[in-house]
């Protein structure tokens, strides 16, 4: 029997401390929730290389302890390799999907399907807006739509 092989998803922002990284704890959290965490290969990273090697914002880290996630996750870039080894490049808004689309047009193996995340949203909040000039109900806003976009995505690609 051919062992399966996992589907990946990379979750994009533009700095890779606030939205990606609540993305990629949440969409985490859920897989080892429903016990299919080795069917997935999940990681985040950003647009931009202005944080590398960052943690994440601490509101993001306070909002995502307040629902009992952890996460050690640290800042990095998006690489064209990204392009040619992820199944799903996942990302908040139409600046990172243009930033995206452009970069895979690059890559000559590019195998990523790249969508807005809020495309998932049973809400139909389109752009996760970015809350790192904002408060902590902006971050929660944020963690909500992460939820409800995650689980729509799991939930269609099974």
């Amino acid at each position: 029997m051919a062992e399966r092989v996992p589907k990946s998803v990379l979750f994009v922002c533009l700095g890779n401390i606030c939205r990606s990284p609540i993305a990629e704890a949440v969409f985490r959290k859920l897989v080892t929730d429903q016990n299919v965490s080795d069917a997935w290969s999940v990681a985040s990273g950003a647009v931009s290389d202005w944080n590398v090697g960052r943690s994440p914002d601490p509101r993001a880290v306070s909002c995502l302890r307040n629902h009992g996630i952890d996460t050690a996750h640290k800042a990095r870039q998006v690489t064209k390799e990204d392009f040619a080894t992820f199944d799903y490049i996942l990302c908040m808004d139409e600046s990172n999907l243009r930033d995206l689309t452009r970069k895979s047009n690059q890559v000559k193996n590019s195998k990523a399907k790249i969508e807005l995340l809020g495309s998932y949203d049973p809400e139909k909040r389109l752009i996760i807006e970015d809350p790192y000039y904002g408060n902590d109900s902006d971050f929660e806003t944020v963690y909500q739509q992460c939820v409800r976009c995650c689980r729509a995505f799991l939930e269609q690609t099974r």
